[in-house]
């Protein structure tokens, strides 16, 4: 299993958790500990999900570009 495997499978989609379960955090009126780290959990999760966001998916095998099928002798 490649990185842009396990990033595409668990890191992005946990980044994105991560900044839902922060505004919970943040909106929940019961845990004062929670109340005063949501900001900061939501801000982790944004972090994380612009730096897995930017990488690319596993190329598959077999696929070429989709204009290259179409039209193998055009110029790019």
């Amino acid at each position: 299993m490649s990185f842009r495997t396990i990033n595409q499978k668990y890191l992005e989609p946990g980044s994105q958790i991560l900044m839902v379960l922060g505004i919970v955090a943040l909106c929940q009126p019961w845990n004062m500990t929670l109340h005063t780290y949501g900001l900061t959990i939501i801000l982790i999760g944004l972090v994380g999900f612009n730096i897995t966001s930017k990488i690319a998916p596993e190329e598959q095998a077999g696929t070429g570009h989709g204009a290259d099928a179409r039209n193998p002798g055009a110029q790019h």
